[in-house]
């Protein structure tokens, strides 16, 4: 996130980072580069299937919020995270969303136990 400006409250920066998460394709490109030091280009298209143009429009987005950063090395682009805590971000997003989908569970079945309704007498008007 270049530019930050330190005068807004925190709240509002932060919400500006997650606008860089905030789309499928971006915490996916995320969790690769977790799950290895860095990567190429070509190694994230052909994990993700995007196309090459549509890769590069999401790492770009990834590096102006500063979540990533790219080498080249000869003809070869490699990025990798830029900081470890984004890789913690997308294992503490991954237990909230465990936690939000048992506790949805946890309520649905507990509505699924309630005795049945039934169904009040029609009133007829005369």
């Amino acid at each position: 996130m270049r530019g930050v400006d330190a005068q807004r409250p925190l709240y509002e920066i932060k919400a500006n980072l997650f606008k860089g998460l905030a789309h499928p394709y971006r915490i996916r490109l995320l969790e690769i580069l977790t799950g290895a030091d860095e990567a190429s280009v070509s190694d994230m298209i052909s994990q993700t299937g995007l196309e090459a143009s549509h890769l590069s429009q999401h790492l770009a987005v990834l590096r102006r919020y500063g979540l990533v950063v790219s080498e080249r090395r000869a003809s070869v682009v490699y990025y990798r995270l830029a900081f470890p805590q984004v890789a913690e971000l997308l294992r503490v997003a991954r237990q909230l969303l465990t936690e939000v989908l048992n506790s949805a569970q946890t309520q649905l079945t507990a509505v699924e136990a309630l005795p049945a309704l039934t169904a009040a007498p029609s009133v007829s008007a005369e």
